[in-house]
């Protein structure tokens, strides 16, 4: 029986019905072999019958012959004959047919054989009365002969011997009959107890297969079919929080597995469910704070904007610086020829001092203007240094470039002073020039040198300026880089607000579709 249960239920079905199946065919099969029994036996019995009518007929025929040969000895008249010739007729009749019917019986075609060889006999003593009868009627005999010779009776032993072969032939068909009716009634005892035995076992078979099978699928299903279908239609409508009723020790059956399907689609949908909420706060805290990043991201962008333009316009003026360094530069170089050329012509020094004057004061009005421009960039470098350090770790680069720029500008303005101090000096010895024209000789040596350090400070200040001029650019270039990289930040920050928002639509979708669901108070 446990080899039974562990059939799927397609098998067993098949099982229970091929087994009662199987039943009905073999008792049908066993009627239908002794009902072709009965049939066979039927057939025989007609054709018994027919042998049976065709011996008495035989019989008849013979009795025919012996009333009419008796008739024809008795009254001498050929009337009484006809009895004796239609007998004869009748028996080749009978006689032929009977031997046709049992040819496949070689005993009774014996007995027929024998039975013909009396009547011969029977015939042939008839013929010798009759025609002895005949003679004492004619005349030609007399009638004591006659007498004397049917009193032998030789034609009674004939025909009793012929009586005799016709009962045994009729009691061997007779006896057929009984046979094959024993045989029909056997076989209708063996098809009323198949079938009975077919029916009861059929039953038993039926009732027992049957009630191993509904055992069977009932444990399989661990209850009712339409407690399966309920379970099943609440969970497919959502309610996870009904109970479902399983047997002790029930571990296997559909509505076990459905309880476990319930317990842990409900675990499921709870965890889905905190887990679609916690995504939806999570995604809402994302959002805002990527709105807020945006808004700094922006003004981020704006002050790097800002830095820019300013960075623009402190390259402009550290260029100007420059081009001014430069101008002071070639004006160094050309006093000092002058200086140079004024050792040798002392005589013309009272006139080319006032040419010497009126160019100590344009390079002081130019060391004027180098002072104003040092003071402008290292105001410019200060804002740059104080904007770098607003911009926190990506103004780090620029801060080191602004303080740069902030050094070289001090530096422009100590030797502008320092030029300015010289300037003046050199003003004070022209004003004494001619007073101290003996001196000039002493001095003018003094005056290339002081021309020369000018020339070479100047030249310092316009490589500086130089200097100044690309640490600008570049890092005019970087606040560039920073301004698009900001951009970009801004962006992809506006992106990822979007997607955030997208989220936490797609969570609360989450958490409205899970809150179809009907969770028990221990499984939310």
């Amino acid at each position: 029986m446990q080899s039974f249960h562990s059939l799927n239920l397609a098998t067993r079905l098949a099982t229970v019905f091929g087994a009662i199946i199987a039943i009905f065919v073999a008792a049908v099969g066993v009627a239908l072999f002794n009902t072709a029994r009965l049939a066979d036996a039927e057939h025989w019995n007609t054709h018994t019958h027919k042998v049976l009518k065709l011996a008495q007929e035989n019989l008849t025929a013979m009795v025919n012959m012996e009333t009419g040969a008796r008739g024809f000895l008795l009254a001498g008249t050929d009337n009484f004959l006809e009895p004796w010739n239609g007998g004869q007729a009748e028996f080749e009749k009978s006689w032929n047919e009977a031997k046709q019917l049992t040819s496949d019986n070689p005993a009774q075609q014996k007995r027929l054989d024998a039975m013909k060889v009396r009547r011969d006999e029977f015939v042939a003593v008839g013929q010798s009365l009759i025609q002895a009868r005949r003679a004492v009627k004619q005349g030609d005999g007399s009638m004591e002969t006659f007498v004397t010779e049917f009193t032998k009776g030789r034609d009674k032993t004939a025909m009793d011997a012929y009586r005799a072969l016709n009962k045994e032939f009729y009691d061997t068909e007779a006896q057929l009959l009984v046979v094959r009716a024993k045989i029909a009634e056997d076989s209708r005892d063996t098809m009323t107890l198949t079938l009975q035995g077919g029916l009861v076992l059929a039953l038993l078979v039926a009732g027992g297969l049957g009630l191993a099978l509904t055992r069977s699928v009932l444990g399989q299903l661990g209850g009712e079919p339409g407690q399966a279908a309920g379970v099943a239609k609440a969970i497919a409508e959502g309610d996870l929080a009904t109970a479902v009723r399983v047997k002790a020790g029930d571990t296997t059956s559909l509505m076990a597995q459905l309880a476990l399907m319930q317990r842990d689609l409900a675990r499921v949908v709870g965890n889905v469910r905190q887990n679609a909420e916690s995504v939806a706060t999570a995604s809402a805290q994302i959002a805002q704070g990527n709105h807020d990043l945006s808004g700094r991201t922006e003004q981020q962008a704006s002050a790097l904007q800002q830095t820019a333009a300013t960075m623009e316009e402190l390259g402009t003026t550290v260029r100007g610086n420059a081009d001014s360094a430069r101008q002071a530069n070639q004006l160094a170089q050309s006093a000092s020829t002058v200086a140079a050329q004024g050792g040798q012509v002392v005589d013309k020094v009272v006139t080319t001092m006032q040419g010497i004057n009126e160019s100590s004061r344009k390079i002081g009005d130019i060391i004027g203007t180098i002072d104003g421009i040092a003071f402008q960039t290292n105001i410019l470098a200060l804002n740059a240094a104080v904007e770098a350090a607003r911009a926190g770790e990506q103004g780090r680069g620029f801060a080191v470039v602004a303080s740069e720029v902030r050094s070289l500008a001090q530096r422009s303005a100590e030797a502008a002073k320092e030029i300015k101090s010289l300037i003046g000096r050199s003003v004070e010895q022209v004003e004494q020039g001619t007073s101290l024209v003996d001196e000039a000789g002493k001095t003018m040596s003094e005056i290339v040198s002081s021309i020369q350090r000018v020339s070479d400070i100047v030249a310092e200040i316009s490589a500086a300026s130089v200097e100044q001029s690309t640490g600008v650019s570049q890092v005019g270039e970087a606040v560039t880089q920073m301004d698009q990289a900001t951009q970009q930040n801004a962006a992809l920050v506006e992106e990822s607000a979007a997607a955030a928002q997208s989220m936490q639509q797609q969570a609360e979708q989450l958490v409205r579709a899970v809150a179809v669901f009907k969770l028990a108070p221990q499984a939310a």
